[in-house]
């Protein structure tokens, strides 16, 4: 399992739409998901998605400890998104693609998503918080969309050795 160079930022890789897989189950599919896995858990990462590592296909791997039920990693090959709820939730994210940046970004609080796993299984899970955060970063990576072309305010676009000054203040 080698560990894969992640691209940065103005990689054009990180800037177009990921093309479907044809074959899901296919060897090269599941060797892709291997090297994605080790090269997140490398990077300490919380997700990963092909483009990411300069595999301009439609998959993604990510953590998900804070649902009991599907504990681990999830590798999805193909997802599609539903945001179920107009409602939007801002929350501090960074990625792997933005070393050393974090801001502020508004997500919905509560998503479905589907696909297939590489070893043919299908995949719909309808979850919130956390999960559903890192599902719709990773997958705005197969779109060509990297976190801070959602931001709506700028100013909260921060170095990661910044982010003492946004700590809650105790009163």
């Amino acid at each position: 399992m080698p560990i894969l160079k992640i691209a940065r930022m103005g990689h054009p890789v990180l800037q177009r739409r990921a093309e479907e897989v044809a074959d899901p189950t296919a060897p090269g599919v599941a060797r892709l998901v291997s090297d994605m896995i080790a090269t997140m858990h490398d990077a300490n990462g919380r997700g990963l998605a092909a483009p990411q590592v300069h595999v301009p296909l439609r998959v993604v791997v990510f953590i998900t400890p804070d649902d009991p039920e599907h504990e681990g990693v999830t590798a999805i090959v193909n997802p599609v998104l539903e945001l179920l709820t107009e409602e939007r939730v801002d929350g501090w994210e960074g990625c792997l693609s933005v070393p050393g940046l974090q801001g502020v970004v508004p997500r919905a609080p509560k998503v479905r998503y589907t696909g297939v796993t590489p070893d043919g299984k299908e995949i719909d899970r309808t979850v919130e918080g956390f999960h559903a955060v890192v599902v719709q970063h990773e997958f705005d990576h197969l779109d060509g969309i990297l976190y801070p072309q959602r931001m709506t305010d700028l100013n909260k676009l921060i170095f990661e050795s910044e982010s003492r000054w946004f700590a809650p203040q105790e009163a």
